[in-house]
């Protein structure tokens, strides 16, 4: 029986597919085996780690000291630098801790002089020192905008002029910038956050793009919410108890935040592979997606959020865990509190 017109174009058609989704089989499986064979091996790699002592910087460090790292550890608690360094070396690493206030330009150099006087090198500097601040933005001054910025930009920008000289003489090196979604959306009432955030990841993608030639590479890494535990430590402006509860009740459900441990994991692949940008959370790829396809919807949706947030003139700042209401303790922000405990948050 001869085939019809209709039914030899059909089968072409399937035929056509067929062969894409295979080629598109190949080309996934090729890539994952170029990824595995071209990808950095960390043994005894020295890697530098800023806001290392707890949170996600530590959750990075368990997973690097694993893969035969060498570590330096920098924040501003010795108290937390000794607590993080004495688990990671009861692991068997070896690691080394430096205080210091990142915000102060003179730091930086000293900083990095003392990883390269213990190891000799430096090959992978991440930074992931930060700080973060709630409240809408009429009780935000221009001080708080310029702590953030401090914080989260500035200590970064100086991070890497210290460490560029020792990368390009050495032959090459590694930084990883770790921004946020917030810094690709502006999110309501964490205004010098993102202003902060969108700072670093501008800075990050134009490091890349020049620094290629020096055999640099640049991970950038947007991640969304994760429950590292680091919302007690935050600073709240406004309604006290009502900005910190949406906040920690957002981090604490698993439909909207990551578990910490798959965020370093995949902090860590990607800058193994030498990944130009890390998105993580499937939330923080689609808003990413939505706000390059249609950013005045993403602004509406923002705008729409702001309304159900709180309002307050209040200008005084308390820490997340001076904050706690009934709305965050117990079941709700019992994920948060594990992880807090978890990744020396408490101390």
């Amino acid at each position: 029986m001869m085939k019809t017109s209709k039914s030899i174009w059909q089968d072409g058609k399937w035929q056509a597919w067929g062969i894409a989704l295979a080629g598109l089989g190949v080309l996934a499986v090729a890539r994952a085996v170029y990824r595995h064979v071209t990808s950095m091996d960390f043994k005894d790699k020295v890697v530098l780690i800023t806001g290392g002592s707890r949170g996600l910087g530590l959750e990075i460090a368990r997973i690097l000291v694993h893969k035969g790292a060498k570590i330096a550890l920098c924040a501003r608690s010795g108290e937390q630098l000794d607590n993080a360094a004495r688990e990671l070396r009861g692991n068997g690493a070896e690691v080394i801790t430096v205080e210091a206030d990142l915000s102060d330009p003179k730091a930086a150099p000293q900083v990095v002089g003392k990883v390269i006087d213990r190891y000799g090198r430096l090959d992978v500097l991440i930074n992931n020192a930060g700080i973060m601040m709630l409240g809408p933005e009429n009780v935000m001054d221009i001080e708080d905008y310029q702590q953030v910025m401090d914080a989260n930009f500035w200590s970064a920008l100086y991070l890497v002029k210290a460490a560029l000289p020792h990368f390009r003489a050495q032959g090459g090196g590694h930084i990883a910038n770790i921004s946020s979604i917030g810094g690709k959306i502006a999110v309501p009432h964490m205004l010098p956050y993102s202003v902060s955030k969108f700072a670093l990841t501008g800075f990050s993608e134009g490091l890349a793009a020049e620094l290629k030639k020096d055999n640099v590479h640049v991970t950038t890494v947007i991640p969304g919410l994760m429950r590292t535990g680091s919302p007690r430590n935050v600073s709240v402006k406004g309604s006290h108890e009502g900005e910190y509860a949406w906040f920690k009740i957002a981090d604490s459900l698993p439909v909207l935040s990551q578990e910490a441990r798959k965020a370093a994991a995949d902090i860590v692949e990607g800058i193994a592979a030498g990944a130009a940008e890390v998105t993580l959370t499937p939330i923080a790829r689609a808003a990413s997606v939505l706000n390059a396809v249609a950013p005045g919807a993403l602004t509406t949706l923002m705008q729409w959020t702001d309304h159900f947030l709180p309002r307050s003139d209040n200008r005084a700042v308390k820490k997340g865990h001076e904050s706690e209401s009934e709305a965050t303790t117990g079941i709700i922000g019992s994920r948060t509190d594990a992880a807090a405990a978890r990744n020396n948050e408490l101390s």
